[in-house]
């Protein structure tokens, strides 16, 4: 492993070397970095200031020498619930690399380490060209968005599980969570395709091998999980509407007992307030008059209870 340092102070910035490629990987990239890259590779100052910049929209840029690439992965937030994009900032050239990152790209990390630490790492993913090496850390990270997918897809199917369930109440914020993470997913991989496909199909003289086929496997797979995210973006909103309408009839089946149950009270209401008046009434000087009353009001309630059976509203 190599550390560059300069003066005094030491930068995260670590390189490895294999026959003509040199990959430089800066992670958590600070301002002393990026003006070692500036000093160094005479990169675009607009480009090196994208590179810590909070995020910055996916693009490619060609220059004289090499090309400058933003690009987003998924990163998985456990306690917001939500995937968040993380940055990468590729530069590059005939014979080296530039990555630039937050640290969160686990799978570039260790493609990078295992290049530092293993010589047959290094010639399996550094031997050919620059491009080869940039595609083989691309297809990396794509393939880590695979996982992902598998989580949401898992997800998706608990929470349709639960809405038919005694936990359906449960499921509701379940399910706008969803709808929100593969929103976000969605937002994050939207773009990539297009810089990936002009890597495939321009071009560009910094990447002296012909590489269509391995940017095409790439624009592929990112094809597919994007198809696979629209598909269950669709099943997400066909829970949220399925979980709307349970609730909504739920809540009349409620409303409906509820008002039956009351209307079934008013005999009581209304024999107890009659009899609660200071006149003379009918049996209030019988012994009976308790159980009278009582009965009157059952009569009246079982009539009631009859006629709306007759009617099937309950």
């Amino acid at each position: 492993m190599t550390v560059v340092g300069k003066g005094k102070e030491q930068l995260n910035i670590e390189t490895v070397k294999w026959g003509r490629i040199t990959w430089i990987n800066v992670e958590k990239p600070t301002a002393n970095d990026i003006e070692y890259l500036a000093q160094t590779y005479m990169f675009n100052l607009f480009d090196l200031e994208d590179c810590i910049s909070r995020i910055e929209r996916p693009k490619i840029d060609e220059y004289e020498n090499y090309l400058f690439v933003v690009l987003h992965f998924p990163v998985f937030n456990v306690r917001a619930r939500v995937t968040t994009p993380s940055q990468v900032s590729i530069f590059i050239g005939t014979n080296f690399l530039v990555t630039v990152h937050s640290g969160e790209l686990k799978p570039l990390e260790k493609l990078f380490n295992d290049c530092q630490q293993n010589e047959r790492a290094r010639e399996e993913n550094m031997g050919r060209s620059s491009g080869y090496l940039l595609y083989r850390a691309l297809d990396r990270l794509v393939d880590y968005c695979f996982p992902i997918v598998n989580r949401v897809i898992a997800n998706v199917e608990e929470a349709e599980d639960r809405l038919f369930t005694d936990r359906a109440r449960d499921s509701v914020r379940d399910i706008s969570i969803l709808r929100r993470d593969i929103m976000a997913f969605r937002r994050i991989l939207n773009p990539q395709p297009s810089i990936v496909k002009s890597l495939e199909e321009r071009d560009y003289p910094f990447l002296r091998e012909d590489l269509d086929v391995y940017f095409g496997d790439i624009g592929d797979h990112l094809g597919k999980i994007i198809e696979t995210l629209d598909e269950y973006k669709e099943v997400v909103e066909g829970l949220n509407a399925s979980s709307e309408s349970l609730f909504s009839h739920r809540a009349t089946q409620i409303m409906k007992m509820l008002t039956i149950l009351a209307t079934m009270l008013l005999p009581f209401v209304l024999v107890s307030s009659i009899y609660g008046m200071n006149i003379d009434l009918p049996f209030q000087n019988s012994p009976y008059a308790f159980v009278i009353t009582i009965a009157v009001m059952l009569c009246i309630s079982g009539a009631m209870l009859l006629y709306f059976r007759s009617k099937r509203w309950i």
